[in-house]
Order: C-alpha cells, then structure tokens, then sequence
C-alpha cells in the first residue's frame, strides 16, 4: 500500500507540501531541493539518489549527479529527508510523521511502518538499553519482504 492510500486510511498522513517544508526548516526553495522533495513525496517510496537522479533526467529537470547528492546530504542533516540503510544503496525518504521502517535483507525494498503500533516496545528501549530514543528516531525492522520470502 502506497503513502497515499495509507493517508486515505488514516495510517500515515499526507507529506507536507515540500515548499513548506523548506521554509519550516529556514532553508532556502531552490529548484533542485523542491524537486527532490517534491519527487519523494510524490513517489510514495524510499528511493535512492541514482534512482532520484535517474527520475528528474527522464522528466527533463536532470540535476549533476553531484548536485542531487549533495542535496540529499543537506536535506537529511536538516532531517528534512531521512536515510535508511539496508542492502545496497541508501535510500532517502520525507520525515513527516514519526514512523518506522522495515527493511527487505535481499531485495532493499523499504516500506514505513507506523509508529503507534510500536509506542510500548520503542518507550521500553531506555528502560532495556539506557538508550533515549530521540523524538526522529526509527527503527529498522530487517528481515525479508513477501517478494523475497517465496
């Protein structure tokens, strides 16, 4: 299930618009930041930077990869976008709402997951660990996705 259709069901809800973003952050609205963001928050998906690259040359709006890179690294110190490890290349999602993550070990795929479900076992992590979890911080749910696990 998509972003959208999970927003409709009232799991996640809508990205914010990605011009607003920008400026609740103080950064400023560049073509190539709006496009990325507006990418991400239109795919639906975690996508990663040769991906996103590879997306805005095909709509004509093509950026160096460089540029996209760097974007991404700004863009995610910010926590503007998040990154999620897994499997081959990063990948690059909007944080919007706190939620989770889960993982696929073979394939990469990386699907949120909501974070109500999880407030009891994520509020137990200081008490098992002495970790404080911070308010951004997500989990990483690793294993395989139904694709893979056939």
């Amino acid at each position: 299930m998509d972003r959208k259709t999970r927003a409709a069901h009232n799991d996640v809800p809508e990205p914010p618009n990605p011009r607003a973003l920008l400026r609740r952050h103080g950064l400023r609205c560049t073509a190539g930041r709006l496009r990325i963001l507006s990418l991400l928050s239109e795919s639906g998906q975690h996508l990663t930077a040769t991906e996103i690259h590879t997306r805005l040359e095909r709509t004509g709006e093509g950026r160096h990869s460089t540029t996209v890179y760097r974007s991404l690294e700004a863009l995610t110190a910010l926590d503007v976008v998040h990154a999620v490890p897994g499997p081959g290349p990063t990948r690059y999602g909007i944080t919007d709402e706190p939620h989770h993550h889960t993982v696929c070990q073979q394939c990469g795929h990386v699907a949120d997951l909501a974070s109500a479900p999880l407030v009891d076992a994520v509020s137990r992590i200081e008490e098992l660990t002495g970790l404080r979890p911070g308010v951004s911080g997500s989990l990483l749910v690793y294993g395989l996705c139904s694709g893979c696990a056939v």
